[in-house]
């Protein structure tokens, strides 16, 4: 009974240490910026929507919110489909050649991001993909594909090989294979490294960072840093922009957790 109860405590501890930010940065939304300092975890008073409506004044935000759904769409979208077909490929293939394959990619997770960011500049550039939407996603996609394929060929090797089989013996090609028999049985799989992908390019402050000049051409994160002044930064304009960009994960999370769930357990139950 004591063991159940300390780990009882233990949760509510740390679901606490969770809940205190996410507490701080909602109620500062709703909070003007002379209220915010004279007390940052007091219940708004008066409770005001003002930077919500200035957030949307102009449309600017709803440009940048657009920028983010763009580049996060498309990104998620080409890892799924090219990190599937190699995961599949390399689960298929099989033998040492597979092993020597997925190696490399593994290599990928072993470099830190930030030590390419001068070989993207730089490659980027001479290609004319910087200050481009497009430019981004593209390198987005090669980025984050050592870490999708990862993911997918782990979640790859749940697959019965006796179905697949049994499809070869009916005459089915690989095509058909992976489109009409992998993909479906990896639909809680895909969904589950989908939200993942989803939350990594959305969040993404430096690869856009690196590559977007343009305003119009922000990011919902890139935009947030207008917020920082030299010497003074408007807090509650700032955590305001932290709740709209928050929004739309929260919101996906809550519609695919149950595929987000099985999908982690299916990778796991293997082996």
């Amino acid at each position: 009974m004591g063991m159940k109860w300390f780990g009882r405590v233990v949760l509510l501890l740390y679901a606490v240490i969770i809940a205190a930010p996410l507490y701080f940065v909602f109620i500062s939304s709703f909070k003007s910026t002379q209220h915010f300092f004279a007390s940052p975890l007091g219940w708004p008073k008066p409770f005001t929507l003002s930077n919500f409506s200035s957030m949307f004044k102009g449309q600017t935000i709803v440009k940048y919110f657009w920028n983010s759904v763009e580049v996060t769409l498309g990104t998620v979208l080409i890892e799924l489909l090219l990190g599937s077909l190699i995961a599949y490929a390399i689960f298929r293939l099989g033998g040492r050649l597979a092993t020597v394959l997925f190696a490399l990619f593994l290599a990928g997770l072993i470099v830190p991001s930030q030590v390419n960011m001068l070989p993207i500049y730089s490659l980027t550039h001479k290609l004319g993909w910087s200050d481009r939407l497009y430019g981004l996603i593209l390198v987005s996609v090669a980025m984050l594909m050592p870490l999708t394929v990862f993911m997918l060929k782990g979640f790859m090797q749940v697959l019965s090989k006796e179905i697949l089989e049994a499809g070869s013996i009916d005459g089915a090609g690989e095509w058909t294979l992976y489109s009409r028999i992998a993909l479906p049985l990896s639909a809680p799989s895909l969904a589950a490294t989908a939200t993942f992908l989803f939350v990594m390019v959305w969040n993404d402050l430096l690869i856009p960072m690196l590559l977007i000049n343009s305003k119009s051409k922000l990011t919902l994160p890139l935009a947030m840093l207008q917020f920082r002044g030299e010497y003074v930064t408007d807090y509650p304009m700032l955590l305001t922009g932290v709740v709209i960009t928050a929004a739309p994960m929260v919101v996906l999370f809550l519609f695919l957790q149950r595929y987000f769930v099985a999908g982690v357990m299916a990778g796991s139950l293997k082996g």
